[in-house]
């Protein structure tokens, strides 16, 4: 058994992207994974199983979809993976830890849309890409300036969601036990 944090892409308490936990967990339990427990009610679980992180993504999203209704975004990722993300984190010394976001993408986006993205001027804002995580310091006030989940999604033609460091934390934390 591997275990996996599994992130939901523009869960909302309520509206058309509404996803229950207590139902998110019956389906997904339901559905052969072990151990599910979620976060907070913005589209966070925790799962076990056998399946590899495409397969888990793939059938996470089926099972939200038959289940439950909306047509979501998956990204799973083991809890050492990360955590290792979370180390990697560009904007740790001077930066406010609370207006740092983390973009997990769901592939590898293409190198020359990368380098061109994080070529740009986006002034007080700052954006570094390492594999599959975008890392945004955002000290305004997020979807203020122009560095965001969507901004992402569109210049580099991939889906992605957007957690902050304590969330992630959280879940790191979570997956322990």
């Amino acid at each position: 058994m591997k275990r996996y944090i599994v992130l939901i892409r523009a869960v909302m308490p309520s509206g058309k992207n509404k996803v229950p936990m207590a139902q998110l967990r019956e389906a997904l339990s339901t559905g052969g994974f072990e151990n599910v427990r979620t976060y907070i009610q913005s589209g966070n679980a925790l799962v076990d199983t056998t399946l590899p992180a495409r397969e888990v993504e793939t059938r996470v999203h089926d099972l939200i979809r038959k289940h439950i209704g909306p047509d979501l975004a998956i990204v799973a990722r083991t809890p050492a993976q990360v955590r290792k993300l979370l180390d990697a984190n560009p904007f740790g010394d001077g930066h406010d830890p609370k207006r740092v976001f983390f973009a997990l993408l769901a592939r590898r986006p293409a190198a020359a849309k990368v380098r061109q993205l994080v070529e740009e001027d986006f002034g007080a804002e700052k954006l570094a890409i390492v594999g599959t995580t975008a890392y945004m310091y955002v000290p305004g006030t997020y979807g203020g300036g122009r560095l965001s989940n969507n901004f992402l999604e569109k210049r580099l033609d991939v889906a992605a969601t957007m957690r902050n460091l304590n969330t992630l934390t959280k879940l790191v934390e979570m997956s322990r036990d």
